[in-house]
């Protein structure tokens, strides 16, 4: 247990930060599976509905990803590559 107070704080931070990580990091999973099940859809109808569809999800899941980056819950590096990883699905189908 922490016995002063700067230690007590960091306690409190470290609890609220590992709240904010979750948040984005399950965020960005959830709307990835939803992007990758639209896409299946997509792939088999070819509809622009759809596309657009997919296109709106892909967007929010870029921003969610670009928010974590700039709050330090991802690394640069990994930010890219899941947002190159998605664009490079939509561009396959």
């Amino acid at each position: 247990m922490a016995n002063n107070k700067s230690a007590k704080k960091r306690i409190l931070i470290a609890k609220r930060n590992n709240l904010q990580n979750r948040f984005y990091k399950s965020s960005v999973r959830t709307l990835t599976k939803k992007f990758l099940k639209d896409l299946e859809s997509y792939k088999g109808s070819q509809n622009t509905a759809d596309k657009e569809k997919l296109q709106i999800v892909l967007n929010s899941i870029y921003s969610l990803i670009d928010k974590g980056y700039k709050k330090n819950v991802y690394h640069k590096n990994t930010a890219a590559r899941k947002k190159a990883k998605l664009s490079a699905l939509l561009k396959a189908a």
